[in-house]
Parts: structure tokens; sequence; C-alpha cells
């Protein structure tokens, strides 16, 4: 019997194996796709809403969607300006950033370290961290690739959305309340998560428009996106202002505007959102952590922007089966060990 179970579960883990790898093989398609989902559960509020004001489909899909691709426009357009100014002036950032070297050896040299100028330029590759501030910078724009196959696929989700639901309904109730309760704890997440996104990048933007660091707007955005990358998404976005601030401002102006993300991160980030976004995730913050790493190899920059709605969808996807109940108690923050889970009583 043990045999038996022992053979079970290499089946499985073995099928695990197969499905992961493709799907990271089959990641130029997922991708797209799951980028469609994420737009199609947040636009579908307001779509719902003008057909319940008795407009007709097709009116009401033509201005979700117009309103949705004229803001998107209106970000690329400023993006790609500041992204090209930025990419033609790498260069000259580089040199001013070797500048810096000689202080930091003279400073070394001070406590009795002794080290050349050309160590410490192999060591932090002035070139490198510029290309590396540069990628961070074109990365932004990758995220609106594919947009003509994402648009059309939200476009046909949100026309087919009361009848799928319909569809599900008739097929089997249970599986309609788990789609429900997807639907409905992603939508949360991801319209509050933007909220606090925005108010985040509008307080960085205005800060770095006082202190006069080079493309506000591109570091607010960058602010925006990868405050949906938990952990590290707001220090990655603190890394190019503050390389940026230094080399064109000094070291002082370089400190405020670190000191300007350090306090953003602990009253937005640290503060508000854990109060707004409330406990209605049931995610643990290992998971959270670990999944963002999960995501990110499997499906890219993608997965790691979409690691928590994963990671929700699969923890209620695995709550509905008996057999991977204890997944999703795994996956979970703890509080349902309070209440005498059936699974721990079981055990």
């Amino acid at each position: 019997m043990k045999e038996k179970q022992i053979g079970y579960y290499f089946i499985v883990l073995a099928s695990v194996v197969v499905v992961l790898a493709g799907i990271k093989n089959a990641s130029s398609i997922i991708v797209p796709f799951l980028l469609s989902v994420f737009i199609a559960i947040i636009l579908a509020p307001t779509f719902t809403y003008l057909k319940s004001k008795k407009i007709p489909s097709s009116l009401a899909l033509i201005a979700v969607l117009g309103v949705f691709l004229l803001v998107v426009l209106f970000v690329v357009k400023l993006i790609s300006t500041s992204v090209y100014q930025f990419s033609v002036n790498v260069d000259d950032y580089t040199e001013k950033l070797v500048i810096y070297y000689e202080y930091i050896a003279s400073f070394l040299q001070s406590f009795g370290y002794s080290i050349s100028i050309e160590s410490l330029s192999e060591m932090l590759n002035a070139k490198q961290i510029m290309k590396f501030v540069s990628s961070m910078v074109q990365g932004v724009g990758s995220l609106f690739t594919n947009g003509f196959v994402i648009i059309l696929t939200v476009a046909f989700m949100l026309l087919e959305s009361e009848t799928f639901i319909r569809k599900v309904q008739v097929s089997s109730q249970d599986s309609l309340e788990h789609i429900e309760e997807i639907f409905h704890k992603i939508k949360h997440y991801m319209v509050i998560k933007s909220l606090i996104s925005f108010a985040t990048a509008f307080v960085i933007y205005i800060a770095l428009q006082l202190i006069g660091t080079d493309y506000p707007f591109l570091w607010a955005v960058l602010a925006f996106l990868l405050n949906f990358i938990p952990n590290i998404g707001s220090i990655l976005a603190a890394v190019p202002a503050v390389l940026i601030s230094l080399v064109q401002l000094g070291f002082m102006s370089a400190s405020i505007v670190a000191g300007v993300y350090v306090l953003v991160n602990i009253v937005i980030g640290s503060i508000v959102e854990p109060k707004v976004m409330g406990k209605g995730l049931g995610v643990s913050t290992l998971v959270v952590f670990l999944s963002l790493i999960f995501w990110g190899w499997l499906l890219g920059i993608v997965g790691m922007f979409l690691s928590i709605p994963l990671t929700i969808m699969a923890k209620i996807i695995f709550n509905a089966n008996e057999k991977t109940k204890w997944l999703a108690l795994m996956l979970g923050d703890g509080d349902n060990l309070q209440k005498k889970d059936p699974l721990i009583i079981k055990q």
C-alpha cells in the first residue's frame, strides 16, 4: 500500500514538472493571456456598470477600452521620450559616476585601506551599473509588447463575461463560487494596489520635481509599476533615481532622494497599505516572497508583477479539492489555524 502511495506521489511530481516546463516554454503565449485576464478583471466592473445603464455592449466596450487605451498611450508617449533622452545621456552619466570612485578611494584610504581607482572601477563597473539602470528603464516598455493581441483578448473576454458565468453556473455551482471568489479577491487586490501605487508614484514625482532630478515622470512610472513587485520592487525603483541624482546633483541630493523613497515606503508601504488592504488575501509573508521568485522564474518580469494574484488564484484552486487542501493551508497566513480547521483535526 505504501509503495503504491509513493508511486502515486512520484507520478504527481513528474506531472507537475512536465506542466511547469510546458508553461515556461509557452510563456510567450501564456504571459499575454494572463495580462489580458487581469486587465479584464480590472475593467469588468466599469463595463458591467455601463451595461446596467442600458448602454449597448458594443458601445460600453468601446468606451471602456477607449479610455484605457488613451491613458496607456499617453503614459507610453511620455515614457518613450524620457527613455530615449536617458539612453542618449548614458555615457555622460557613466563618466560622472567614475568621479565618485576617487572620493570612495580617498575615503577608504583615510581608514588605512589602500585601493587603486582601477581596482575600484573593476569592482564597481560604472558602465555596467548604467547599463543595469538603462535595462530597467527599457524594461518598462516591455510590459506593453503584444499590445494589440492583449487588447483584442480583453475585448472578447469582456463581451463573453456574462455568457461564461452562465456556462459555469449551469455546469457546476461550486465552480461558480470558486471563480467568483478568485475574481473578488484579485479585483480587490489589483484595485487597492493600483491606488496605493499611484499615490506612491505621485509623491515620488512631486519630490523629484522639487529636488530637480532628471526625468521625474519616468522614475514615478517606474515606482508605480515596480510597486506591484512585493518586497524588492520599491528598492529596485529607488536605484536609478538615486544614481541619477548622485551624478547630476551630488551626494546630498542623492541622499535626500534616497530618504524620500525610504519615507514613502515606510508610510505608504508599511503603514497605509496594510490597513487599506486588510487581511483579505490570506497569504503568508514567506509565501509572498517565495512566490515572487517562483513566478519570476516561470514567467519572467510579468510573473513577478502578477505573483500575488497568481498565488491567490492557486490557493483558492487548491482549497477547492480535498486532496490539495493541505497546499492551500501551507500557502495561507495561519488565520484558519485558530478556527480549528477540519484538515488539522483529521491529522
